[in-house]
């Protein structure tokens, strides 16, 4: 990457740019100087994601080495690992995205010297899987919980990891419930979620710890800064 690079500007790295989430941190990031960098699968969504502001890297975390990844990182202030499987897919996928691709992100940016790092997780995550889970969706909570046990280990990145609840397409609120769990199940606006990252980026008291978020009473600055 050889763009110009203002003084005060942030690079951050999202896994998963052409994800709902995602575009909404990037719109976020965007209009507040920061110069997102959407790491994409399909390079048909190039144009959508530099609509949105952000620079597009065409790069596959299923298949790429850790060195590949890291040279993508290489500049870069934060990673945000906001991937997933996605709907429609089964058991294997959610282990070689929801895990293993958490799992290559963090490897390459402690390769790159990317300290700060941005897990999105899922409500659920981290506990016993009910017996009679839905198989598929057993696979991605344990893929999901793997990824934030590896994560958990390592001492080099300032890591935080968050667990929204059932996800939505509601108009943002600003308003949320974001504590360390255990935390009553509920929902959550994608556009807060997206909101909630920005926020958490630069929030050190936040650094090492699992936070749960749901919509909620407080606003999203209350809730990062009473953490």
């Amino acid at each position: 990457m050889t763009e110009h690079r203002s003084v005060d500007e942030r690079r951050v790295a999202i896994a998963g740019g052409h994800g709902k989430i995602a575009q909404h941190l990037i719109f976020l990031l965007a209009g507040h100087g920061d110069r997102p960098i959407a790491l994409i699968r399909n390079p048909d969504h190039e144009g959508a994601v530099r609509t949105l502001g952000a620079f597009p890297v065409v790069i596959d975390l299923e298949t790429s080495t850790v060195d590949e990844v890291a040279k993508v990182l290489a500049g870069c202030d934060v990673a945000v690992f906001a991937a997933g499987a996605g709907p429609g897919s089964g058991v294997a996928r959610k282990d070689t995205v929801d895990r293993a691709a958490a799992v290559l992100l963090a490897d390459a940016a402690e390769k790159a010297g990317v300290r700060r790092f941005i897990q999105i997780s899922a409500m659920g995550a981290g506990e016993p899987v009910a017996e009679g889970t839905d198989e598929v969706f057993a696979a991605y909570l344990e893929a999901k919980t793997a990824a934030e046990d590896d994560l958990k280990g390592r001492t080099e990145l300032e890591w935080t990891i968050v667990r929204p609840g059932l996800l939505t397409d509601d108009d943002p609120t600003g308003e949320v419930t974001l504590a360390e769990p255990p935390v009553a199940r509920g929902s959550v606006s994608r556009a807060d979620v997206a909101a909630v990252i920005e926020a958490l980026i630069d929030a050190p008291a936040t650094v090492g710890k699992t936070l749960v978020l749901t919509s909620g009473p407080d606003q999203i600055r209350d809730a990062v800064d009473a953490l």
